[in-house]
């Protein structure tokens, strides 16, 4: 049995809170990172149909052993910019990331991005409800999407996303957009967990922390998403990061470290702005 715990969705579904993300490994490196994070303990594997690693991650989920009812995988529709994209073209899409993984079923399925100045999201997401209702998807979500886009599918369809995976680590803590997912019944789920090795493992606040507790910093931000109840799936490929950000059940920051951790937020985006992404 894993020793993370899960977050049920909305739909009764069981999501592990700690997952391994393989966003920019490539397809012939992604068997190795995965299969060791399948051996380090994780179950919950987060790949991308623009990752153009489906089928490296399906090669280590059929060789790691495991039951497929263990583990949670989640890929996810790149609605590139250059598609128009129809009922038939999602589902097309759809197959083809189910056959490059080797799979008769993903366990989460989602919208990459709203692409909102196209503004064919709603459509995107009634023929997702379609792939849900046929069992494929155990569930679906999305992508990057602001409180103003998961208001209008939700209106438009009668269908509320179970997840909602967003940039989020603590100088981008999106505070009010988890409480507009919380609000909806929502998993947030963090993207760049660690903020992409771009400085915040080296903020002062956050090596004070970790060398109170005898962990890393790393460890720290992932304990931090963690007690906010937040989903998240930090990416190595390194196997001893891999570990390291798995080893971290066994302590609980207090009130005082949560608070001093908030005040780093500042906004500060390392991704795209989900209101002007447009790209191909």
């Amino acid at each position: 049995m894993s020793k993370v715990p899960s977050i049920t969705l909305n739909n009764g579904v069981e999501m592990p809170q700690l997952g391994f993300g393989v966003w920019q490994v490539p397809d012939d490196e992604a068997a190795q990172a995965v299969e060791t994070a399948i051996e380090t303990g994780y179950r919950s594997i987060d790949t991308a149909a623009v990752y153009e690693n489906e089928a490296g991650t399906g090669k280590a989920i059929a060789a790691s052993g495991v039951a497929r009812e263990e583990l949670f995988v989640t890929t996810k529709l790149w609605n590139s910019a250059n598609e128009t994209w129809t009922r038939d073209g999602v589902l097309r899409e759809f197959d083809a990331s189910l056959s490059k993984l080797g799979l008769d079923y993903v366990d989460l399925y989602l919208i990459h991005w709203p692409r909102a100045v196209r503004e064919d999201y709603v459509s995107i997401w009634k023929a997702f409800t379609e792939i849900a209702e046929s069992g494929r998807a155990k569930a679906i979500g999305v992508s990057n999407f602001q409180a103003p886009h998961l208001r209008r599918i939700i209106d438009e369809s009668g269908v509320t996303p179970a997840v909602n995976q967003v940039e989020l680590h603590p100088q981008l803590a999106q505070a009010e957009l988890r409480a507009f997912n919380a609000e909806h019944s929502i998993a947030t789920e963090a993207w760049s967990p660690l903020g992409q090795g771009k400085g915040l493992l080296e903020v002062p606040t956050i090596v004070a922390i970790a060398r109170k507790y005898g962990k890393t910093p790393a460890q720290i931000v992932l304990r931090w998403h963690l007690q906010l109840g937040v989903i998240a799936i930090p990416k190595s490929v390194t196997p001893s990061r891999v570990a390291e950000n798995f080893d971290v059940f066994g302590f609980e920051l207090d009130a005082e470290d949560i608070a001093a951790i908030a005040a780093l937020d500042e906004g500060k985006r390392l991704g795209p702005d989900p209101d002007e992404f447009d790209a191909n």
